[in-house]
């Protein structure tokens, strides 16, 4: 855990297990870690990406606050694999909204990115580790085999078993983005 937070805050990009499959990761602070994590993907910077956190006040630099009532209901779906939209603060670097005035944000059920995001003091960028368009890496071998550049750090670890990736909704209104 400690080498995985020191290269994170190096600026490099490390690999680590979620509860469906492995994730790619790096500070969002960091634009040229994020730079190469879209280029180990292969993912356009258009597309936006995902924050994951050990809990919901490590995200709340990123996004602009909801209603009582919308902020209740996302809350009561964390931690879990629930992946929500929300309205992406001023501050929020273009390389993780993309195109989108959005950020997607997820707080972690996963005890190792839990404690990985708190060892780190923040919320991380989480995106499945492999190339666009291809299978997920569900091991650190798979990792291995499925990029051509490697991150600078693979924490070794389990999935949770999920066999789907997390469910994406608009936290403004509630409606299904990716069941």
């Amino acid at each position: 855990m400690r080498l995985a937070v020191r290269c994170l805050r190096r600026g490099g990009v490390i690999a680590y297990p979620t509860e469906a499959v492995y994730g790619l990761g790096c500070d969002p602070w960091n634009a040229q870690a994020v730079a190469r994590l879209l280029a180990i993907k292969r993912r356009s910077v258009s597309k936006g990406l995902i924050l994951i956190a050990a809990d919901p006040d490590q995200l709340w630099p990123f996004v602009e606050p909801l209603e009582p009532e919308r902020l209740r209901d996302i809350l009561a779906t964390w931690p879990g694999p629930n992946t929500w939209l929300l309205p992406a603060r001023p501050t929020t670097p273009r390389w993780l909204t993309g195109r989108f005035d959005t950020l997607a944000v997820r707080v972690s059920a996963h005890p190792l990115v839990a404690a990985l995001c708190r060892a780190y003091g923040g919320a991380i960028v989480s995106t499945s580790a492999n190339q666009a368009a291809r299978p997920a890496a569900r091991t650190s071998l798979d990792v291995r085999l499925a990029l051509d550049e490697l991150p600078d750090y693979i924490l070794a670890g389990h999935c949770a078993g999920s066999d789907r990736p997390s469910v994406i909704r608009d936290g403004r209104t509630g409606r299904l983005i990716r069941a």
